[in-house]
């Protein structure tokens, strides 16, 4: 098995022993993704609403980075500490595919990481 890591400066660098993206095969795993700017390092805490674009935007450079898009995308899972906040978050992420969804799951969790709201990974198919 040949893994490829693929990094990009367009997103938040790795905190911890992990890559943004590893790609083996035709198939790209992207690290969750969180609403921290890559050029600033300052988290977005405007709302859940922009936390989850932000996120979108972070998983969007990495695709790119590795010549995808969210054409791509087959499986994503969101985590959200709020439950609540999941229709705002829904309103956001969908407004990144057009057709052919990916499947999907979302799950509420205690905390996440620097205690943002939310985090959202992917995998894509080249």
């Amino acid at each position: 098995m040949e893994k490829q890591i693929i990094n990009t400066p367009n997103a938040p660098a790795p905190i911890g022993p992990y890559n943004q993206s590893v790609k083996v095969g035709n198939t790209l795993y992207v690290s969750g993704q969180i609403p921290l700017e890559p050029a600033s390092g300052n988290l977005v805490t405007s709302g859940i609403s922009d936390e989850t674009h932000q996120a979108m935007k972070n998983l969007e450079a990495v695709l790119t980075a590795a010549g995808m898009s969210f054409q791509n995308v087959v499986k994503t899972t969101i985590f959200l500490t709020d439950m609540q906040t999941f229709p705002q978050v829904n309103e956001a992420y969908g407004s990144y595919f057009t057709s052919d969804f990916p499947a999907r799951e979302t799950v509420q969790v205690a905390a996440l990481p620097k205690g943002v709201n939310v985090e959202i990974s992917v995998i894509a198919v080249d």
